[in-house]
């Protein structure tokens, strides 16, 4: 009788351990829906790959401003933006490179250059997309995109996904003098005025006066509105000539966004974290 139990579940076990499902791929995590709570960005447990042959901005030209707002809560989002984990401009070698012989060009006319925004990683242009789809959202709305619906801000090609940017070879950035005049920390909770106001009004950015401010979703910000004129349109000019100069293409609907033309890794959208470490 103990032989034959044994052989019933010697059997048993035989054909449990033939039917176990392959393990399959975790499940992909859903999309943040306008009921759901803000997400609090946790870390991947991959490790992307490093970016190659980048370059942290200021150790090419410690000449460069950087104001990188992506690392800090003011921008249009309101908070820290996943991914960007220092406040570091990260760029390819030619981009860098290129930025440095605008840099010389902007110093013999009185200004200097600053940075907003360089490499950005896929997973920040994913946290653009998740905060895009959550309408409740919009802290900064009164600076940012006073004007504009946030349901409009894709279609109207004010946030792109998937972004030039994560290819290394694009940056935003505007003029400052030389030397540059000090700018006030932005502090959480401070009222918002529209980034279409006239200067001395909107935040006080050390920048030039080139219309609107940063990251401002609206047409004014147009590199050629012809409602921008007089000092601001010459600055616009400026800055476009200096970076048309070195190789760099304006796009269109914003006056900071440039790349350069000749970019090294055209098709390539790196993953990457904003960290010296991601540059080896």
């Amino acid at each position: 009788m103990r032989y034959r139990l044994a052989v019933v579940l010697a059997l048993a076990a035989l054909l449990g351990g033939c039917s176990r499902p392959e393990p399959r791929p975790a499940p992909a995590a859903p999309q943040p829906t306008s009921a759901s709570p803000t997400p609090t960005p946790t870390p991947s447990t991959s490790v992307p790959a490093p970016l190659p042959g980048f370059v942290v901005l200021t150790d090419l030209d410690p000449r460069i401003h950087a104001d990188i707002r992506y690392a800090t809560p003011h921008n249009f989002v309101g908070r820290p933006i996943a991914g960007y984990r220092e406040p570091l401009c990260l760029l390819t070698r030619q981009a860098a490179e290129a930025l440095r012989r605008v840099q010389d060009a902007a110093l013999a006319s009185g200004h200097s250059l600053k940075v907003y925004d360089c490499y950005r990683p896929q997973p920040a242009v994913d946290d653009f997309v998740a905060w895009s789809k959550r309408p409740d959202e919009q802290q900064t709305k009164a600076e940012f995109y006073p004007d504009l619906a946030k349901n409009r801000l894709f279609a109207d090609g004010y946030i792109g996904a998937p972004t030039a940017h994560s290819r290394g070879s694009t940056l935003d950035l505007t003029l400052v003098d030389e030397p540059a005049a000090s700018q006030p920390p932005y502090r959480v909770g401070q009222p918002l005025v529209a980034c279409t106001a006239p200067r001395g009004q909107r935040f006080a950015d050390n920048s030039i006066d080139m219309g609107t401010g940063f990251d401002c979703f609206d047409p004014r910000a147009h590199t050629a509105d012809p409602r921008i004129t007089g000092t601001a349109r010459d600055n616009r000019r400026l800055l476009q000539r200096l970076m048309t100069d070195a190789g760099f293409v304006n796009y269109d609907r914003e006056w900071w966004h440039y790349s350069l033309s000749d970019e090294p890794y055209p098709d390539t959208f790196f993953a990457a974290p904003v960290a010296r470490s991601s540059v080896g």
